[in-house]
């Protein structure tokens, strides 16, 4: 990761799209997501905001239809996996697919980058629900302190 801001980076698309093909001779172009105006920081925070994590680790699973992954990310409304959905398939990580039935049906599933992504939040994941014990453990010495320091 270049931790420098490079002004020329800013607006330009990846060296290889989702699809693994190359992008108009951009072989060279560095992406640095600590840039404001980066394209990758939009995508990051597709990524690791509250529902796309969570929607791409379920889709993890298999293709899924709309309702079926509303169902497997417990919480999420129709309009914010709606929306999730919808940045997360412009940014290439999900493919959309409408099954010509009756009636027809649309399916959800990832595609080569959006499995790659996952495998990496996939470790997140497991790393904090194994690690959730020392969590509650922490918050709880966390609010007693800070109880105790405004009493």
């Amino acid at each position: 990761m270049n931790t420098e801001s490079t002004e020329t980076n800013a607006g330009r698309s990846p060296a290889a799209g989702p699809d693994g093909a190359p992008d108009d001779g951009l072989e060279d172009v560095v992406f640095d997501v600590f840039a404001r105006g980066c394209p990758s920081r939009p995508t990051m925070e597709h990524v690791t905001g509250r529902w796309g994590g969570l929607v791409l680790v379920a889709l993890a699973d298999g293709d899924m239809r709309f309702n079926a992954l509303r169902r497997r990310v417990d919480g999420i409304s129709e309009k914010m996996l709606a929306q999730a959905l919808h940045a997360l398939e412009r940014d290439g990580l999900v493919v959309r697919e409408v099954k010509q039935a009756i009636p027809p049906n649309v399916e959800y599933r990832l595609t080569e980058f959006g499995s790659g992504v996952v495998e990496r939040l996939s470790g997140l994941v497991e790393f904090v629900e194994a690690n959730m014990a020392g969590v509650l453990a922490a918050q709880q010495r966390y609010d007693e302190a800070k109880a105790a320091a405004e009493a």
